[in-house]
């Protein structure tokens, strides 16, 4: 499962760039969704915005810290159970029957980023495991 989260804004945006972030649940800056590479069309779509966007494989713990501080119901009156959602998560890799909305809203991360640059100097492109530590600063 792979976490893709919005960096840059909405300002001088291409119109095909700005459909997928749209299509990608990624409409506001520090969004972040989880989506599964095995898709040929997502890996198109991810390629196609790989400029906009931080991305790399997140792992369980990471997972369920996410679920947990960022999550929110369909239904305001059930509980969240981080453990249960992760495990159905990472097994189906959709947000069909797990009952949170299927993007999370992050803060910006404490001690700030380089916005501007590709992964090795900056977070732009493929993050790969450090993904995790991006997340994590931004809960």
């Amino acid at each position: 499962m792979i976490a893709i989260i919005r960096i840059k804004g909405m300002v001088n945006i291409n119109e095909d760039v700005e459909n997928t972030l749209s299509r990608l649940r990624l409409r506001r800056k520090y969004a972040c969704n989880l989506v599964d590479m095995n898709n040929k069309e997502i890996n198109g779509m991810v390629k196609k915005i790989r400029n906009f966007v931080a991305y790399g494989e997140i792992d369980k713990p990471t997972l369920v810290e996410l679920i947990k501080k960022r999550a929110q119901s369909l239904d305001k009156t059930k509980k969240i159970d981080p453990e249960k959602i992760s495990e159905i998560l990472l097994k189906e890799k959709k947000f069909d029957n797990t009952g949170i909305k299927p993007f999370f809203r992050l803060h910006p991360p404490r001690g700030g980023i380089n916005s501007k640059d590709h992964f090795p100097i900056g977070v732009l492109g493929d993050n790969k495991e450090k993904i995790n530590d991006l997340i994590r600063r931004m809960l």
